[in-house]
């Protein structure tokens, strides 16, 4: 009697390690978006940081969920999650970077058309 219960309880442990866990909510667009930030932060920056922007919005409430419960989702969907905030965060540094870049070429050019009008 002892011995089926353990192979009850050993079968039990192999099913469950072979039942997929469902995948966090947001977690394949929160890396897809991050992707995004980083590969079109040169479009000015407005496409970067409008990306990353959401892409970290996104990834709010999937992140709470699994830290309140890591048991039930994926601990794939997680490490998608995860790198997709963090590629949202360096496309929009990037992206940031690259509008004060852009707004500093303006100026410039345009204080050098101002300085040739006077001539």
């Amino acid at each position: 009697m002892e011995q089926e219960t353990n192979n009850n309880t050993q079968q039990q442990n192999i099913q469950s390690q072979f039942i997929s866990k469902p995948d966090l909510p947001n977690a394949t667009a929160t890396l897809v978006l991050g992707i995004v930030s980083i590969a079109s932060f040169w479009c000015y920056g407005i496409i970067g940081i409008i990306t990353g922007i959401i892409a970290l919005a996104i990834s709010g409430t999937p992140k709470r969920l699994y830290n309140e419960n890591p048991g039930k989702y994926s601990e794939s969907s997680f490490k998608n999650l995860n790198a997709g905030r963090i590629t949202a965060i360096i496309g929009l540094s990037l992206s940031a970077i690259w509008v004060v870049v852009v707004l500093i070429y303006v100026l410039i050019i345009g204080a050098a058309f101002a300085g040739m009008s006077s001539f």
